[in-house]
């Protein structure tokens, strides 16, 4: 669509079409994604005006609907919003402090059950998780082929664990202190 070959007046009915079709969609994706009403209306008029200049420009050739086009604008900008604010939201007003009557996993109760793997599991996933071992290290210690078989095992452990929490039925309650 060329853009410029309509008068004001059209552009103007085109534009309050779109904004009536459009946005609520791209309402309801930043409601979503935990933006307030406002912040859509400043997307969604951001998207019309990038939307009006690339095809004034006629820098880009919509050949879809113009509302997935407007959609797919609106949510990048929303996504470029949020990693920009991510990135200088200040956290000296959160406390990031964990309560002390606030329910822990039991490392006790945690230690039970990954013991129930055996020793040998035990330790690779020791040296794994919480030596922070490569694979490729810790399958020459454990004297394993390769990195592959490394993983493998790794695997089979943490499934010998993962069956015999489901066959207790056990849930996350039940680690707790």
């Amino acid at each position: 669509m060329n853009i410029l070959i309509r008068t004001a007046a059209e552009r103007e009915t085109l534009f309050i079409a779109l904004y009536k079709s459009v946005f609520p969609s791209v309402a309801r994706y930043i409601n979503k994604m935990g933006g307030s009403f406002d912040e859509a209306k400043d997307i969604f008029q951001d998207a019309l005006v990038i939307y009006y200049e690339k095809t004034a420009a006629s820098a880009v050739s919509v050949n879809s609907n113009e509302k997935v086009y407007l959609i797919g604008i609106s949510k990048h900008l929303w996504l470029r919003k949020f990693k920009d604010n991510n990135h200088t939201t200040p956290i000296d007003g959160f406390d990031i402090t964990i309560a002390a009557d606030e329910d822990q996993p039991s490392e006790s109760k945690l230690m039970h059950f990954l013991e129930t793997a055996g020793k040998k599991c035990m330790e690779l996933l020791r040296s794994f998780y919480y030596d922070q071992l490569p694979l490729a290290d810790a399958a020459k210690l454990f004297g394993f082929s390769g990195v592959r078989s490394a993983t493998v095992q790794k695997y089979k452990c943490l499934e010998k664990v993962r069956e015999t929490i489901k066959e207790r039925s056990l849930t996350y309650e039940d680690f707790l202190n």
